[in-house]
């Protein structure tokens, strides 16, 4: 995807590329200028960005013009007194997590999975216990606080803390990612671009392990990233029923959709290792940090606000939400789903009823070898080449519509979630476009529209 590491969509198409092909591929996407003007900017600006972010929500009201004003008052030396320094209890709690899941992620069961086919040829092999994890994590989690062992609203009362603790040792870690991947591969499919700002924003390896079995990416994806979007959203729906003694319906509605949504990725876990995120873009700080940082700060954005300023919906408008956000879930799972079928059985099966409209394209591997693909045009992929993110774009407005219209803030989410999925279907494009040539373009004369059907 465009920038960081979750939409859980999955790419339209595999290319093999080569070394620093794959490298490179930033800079084809876009001019050299705005490439490395969007790499620098994304570098320098998001971490601020981040606790201006948790700031504003928890304690500017949620106006950014309160914000704003207090920054032209106080200038920098301003925004240095609100940036919170990380504290031991902030570290303690990342580490619990991190282990916790680490450990989840080495030591649950799961079914054998390989990965698609990588440039270089390999094919990874993951165990696929995702859901279980996210089933445990969750079990714990609410146990804990239910049995009286651990307060959820700490992570709450400590949030600026842990946010600016994630920071900085995320970036740490995009260095041990970038040193690793000079020293130490895990794979073939690992090199240098030449540059050190693209080596490190977009990463040397493809898929970088420690060991044999821990796969660094699923856990910073999956493990830590989308879990802790799962365990934010019940921690701040816990602190609101802490400090007013009820849980307002906006925020049931928010936390329902929310855990929806993630138990829908993990349900999928298998079919993400697949998908653009895993299979094409390396582990830099363009994945990693986004989403040991962005995912648990942004992401969560919407619930953060809602803690300190519960909304009365009423029961109808609640529901009807509800059922829209639930909707659009379905939808965009659904979309996935019938695509994978389509692929799984090699195009035999029933799409809507009936069988499915495609095109067989062929395309020439890095080794020279011609290999075939089989392209739906029918069902949902027949209304439009990345209709899946239409739904995943509504539904992430509906889990934040219930906070309603008083401020701005709430929906950033949603403006950053349509500008990624846009520049990331542009990128899938290109890519799809270079590997099947000819067929690529009859595709796009029969599917017409890129994303929303009839407009673009």
């Amino acid at each position: 995807m465009s920038w960081l590491c979750v939409s859980t969509s999955k790419s339209s198409c595999n290319r093999g590329t080569t070394e620093r092909g794959e490298m490179a591929e930033a800079k084809t996407v876009h001019s050299p200028a705005l490439t490395y003007f969007s790499m620098i900017s994304l570098l320098t600006l998001c971490p601020p960005f981040v606790i201006l972010l948790w700031y504003t929500m928890v304690h500017a009201d949620g106006s950014v013009l309160q914000t704003w004003d207090y920054l032209k008052q106080h200038g920098v030396q301003g925004f240095i007194d609100i940036w919170p320094r990380p504290t031991a209890i902030a570290w303690k709690l990342i580490a619990c997590y991190a282990a916790f899941e680490a450990a989840l992620q080495l030591f649950l069961p799961g079914k054998t999975v390989e990965g698609p086919i990588s440039p270089c040829g390999n094919r990874p092999v993951y165990k696929a216990n995702g859901m279980q994890a996210y089933a445990v994590t969750l079990i714990t989690y609410l146990s804990l606080w239910w049995f009286g062992i651990f307060n959820p609203a700490i992570v709450y009362d400590h949030l600026g803390e842990i946010y600016s603790a994630l920071i900085f040792g995320s970036l740490i870690f995009c260095i041990f990612l970038y040193i690793k991947g000079h020293v130490a591969p895990s794979s073939t499919d690992s090199g240098s671009s030449g540059n050190i700002i693209i080596d490190f924003y977009w990463g040397m390896e493809l898929y970088p392990r420690i060991g044999k079995n821990f796969d660094i990416k699923v856990f910073t994806n999956c493990r830590f990233g989308m879990m802790s979007w799962a365990v934010l959203a019940v921690t701040y729906c816990i602190k609101q029923y802490e400090e007013n003694g009820k849980v307002a319906d906006s925020m049931l509605v928010n936390t329902i959709l929310m855990l929806v949504y993630v138990t829908k990725f993990f349900w999928w876990e298998a079919g993400y290792w697949n998908t653009m995120d895993i299979a094409h873009d390396r582990a830099g700080f363009y994945i990693c940090w986004g989403c040991l940082v962005w995912v648990p700060s942004i992401y969560t954005s919407p619930g953060m606000y809602l803690v300190n300023h519960p909304v009365n919906l009423g029961t109808q408008l609640a529901i009807y939400i509800l059922a829209a956000g639930i909707t659009c879930i379905y939808i965009n799972y659904d979309c996935d789903r019938q695509r994978q079928e389509f692929r799984r059985t090699n195009g035999k099966c029933l799409v809507w009823g009936k069988a499915p409209s495609k095109i067989v394209a062929s395309y020439t591997t890095t080794s020279g070898e011609t290999k075939s693909s089989l392209l739906l045009t029918s069902g949902w992929w027949g209304l439009s080449r990345h209709f899946h993110y239409v739904p995943e774009i509504l539904a992430a407005f509906f889990w934040t519509v219930p906070a309603l219209f008083g401020h701005f803030l709430p929906y950033f989410y949603v403006l950053f979630l349509t500008i990624l999925l846009f520049d990331r279907a542009k990128r899938d494009d290109d890519r799809c476009r270079s590997k099947y040539g000819k067929y690529w373009k009859k595709y796009c004369e029969k599917v017409r529209y890129r994303i929303i059907p009839g407009i673009y």
